[in-house]
């Protein structure tokens, strides 16, 4: 039986517990629920449990049969401020919280490739440690498991990791991919404070307006991105919030403005930010005003190792056929903490398609919004696909990307 049969015989209950996690998700790094449903999913495989002592992670060693290297599987595990709309049976019971970017399929999934795994412990020449992160939505849960020691969990650094992250639109059920290099963006926040000099709204010329200064900036800054950055290294700037005064009569003594920036290099993520604040302060000195700028580096870029991303394209397209697999032709825009273990350990982040029939996924709600919705119909091809990953690795710990896939995790005809 293929590897991925067997994870479709699974499919029950891993529906189940992401049902169950789904109706109740918790926020950020402490997610005591999530952490009690894993360990009591992963009770009776023989796994090494540690907790987390910063956050309610689990990190869980599977001890091969033979000797070898370690490998490392991600799944995070916390939901966002959500209130959702789904009307789905078995919606989120917690009033602003939901599991909107899929994060309980992950969840779910890296149980089942546990399960499939530690079904294979004779056969495995090494270790492989599963990672239960908290905190990927904003709180880098990864970096502080990095700190308290996941990565070497099995006694010596892994010499690779996996993670995957399911979408609600943009792919069918149960298709993958990935890409050499830059896979998700980097992100960074600026929350800029214009500072002027009140007055009354019929004598400008009384006061120091920090409104126009601001709007002026935020114009300024769209023509930042298309004037100094490379189109071939792209950066993204959006202003989402914007807050002044509290009444049309009046000029405020401040403005504020909120940005989101995005970028794929390290060197394009430091040519924003000096163009940033160097632009803030110009446009404010311009204006009789001063400015305050709060610039926070958030997750570096995901950067898949090429070698990793085309081992990762290899064996997705034999355990999930073919056809069903794509080398992204670009990156997305979106960020993620597992761009923390990239930056120690060789490894890949793959997509995977979670669609519900019936939807078409050019329409779909995508991750992020209250009406998202997932397909349970994924969770046997997550559970594959990380199984087959580890399997695959740790059947050659020095392999390249054109090693056979072994016999068992192959597609049945």
């Amino acid at each position: 039986m293929s590897l991925l049969h067997e994870a479709h015989a699974l499919a029950p209950e891993l529906t189940a517990l992401r049902h169950a996690l789904h109706r109740e998700p918790e926020l950020g790094l402490d997610l005591p629920l999530t952490q009690a449903k894993v360990l009591a999913a992963l009770e009776g495989l023989g796994l090494e449990i540690g907790l987390g002592r910063g956050l309610s992670s689990v990190t869980a060693v599977l001890r091969g049969g033979r000797p070898g290297p370690a490998v490392l599987l991600r799944g995070d595990m916390d939901g966002l401020p959500v209130q959702e709309d789904s009307g789905l049976p078995y919606a989120s019971a917690v009033d602003g919280r939901m599991h909107a970017c899929g994060h309980d399929l992950h969840i779910a999934g890296l149980v089942g490739a546990a399960r499939l795994l530690a079904a294979r412990r004779e056969e495995l020449a090494g270790d492989i440690v599963f990672m239960f992160q908290p905190g990927e939505e904003g709180r880098g849960g990864a970096r502080i498991m990095i700190e308290e020691g996941v990565l070497d969990a099995a006694g010596e650094r892994v010499v690779a990791a996996y993670a995957l992250h399911v979408v609600s639109a943009g792919a069918p059920t149960g298709h993958a991919a990935t890409r050499p290099g830059p896979m998700l963006a980097a992100s960074a926040s600026a929350r800029v404070t214009v500072r002027g000099r009140g007055g009354h709204g019929s004598s400008p010329h009384s006061a120091a307006d920090p409104v126009p200064a601001m709007c002026a900036m935020v114009t300024a800054l769209q023509t930042l991105v298309t004037r100094e950055i490379d189109i071939f290294d792209p950066a993204v700037v959006t202003v989402g919030q914007l807050h002044a005064g509290t009444a049309p009569n009046v000029i405020p003594e401040t403005a504020e403005f909120a940005a989101t920036v995005r970028t794929f290099s390290d060197a394009a993520h430091a040519t924003v930010r000096t163009a940033f604040e160097r632009t803030v302060h110009g446009v404010a000195a311009a204006h009789g005003v001063t400015a305050e700028i709060d610039y926070a580096e958030q997750y570096p870029p995901t950067l898949n190792h090429a070698d990793e991303a085309a081992f990762a394209l290899e064996t997705a397209r034999e355990l999930l056929g073919a056809d069903r697999v794509l080398e992204a032709p670009q990156p997305m825009a979106g960020s993620e903490d597992f761009s923390f273990v990239l930056r120690e350990v060789p490894g890949a982040f793959v997509g995977l398609g979670a669609c519900p029939p019936g939807s078409d996924p050019a329409t779909a709600p995508m991750n992020h919004s209250a009406q998202a919705v997932y397909d349970d119909g994924a969770l046997p091809y997550a559970a594959a696909l990380l199984a087959g990953l580890a399997l695959r690795r740790l059947a050659s710990p020095a392999s390249s990307s054109s090693l056979p896939l072994p016999q068992s995790l192959r597609l049945s005809p």
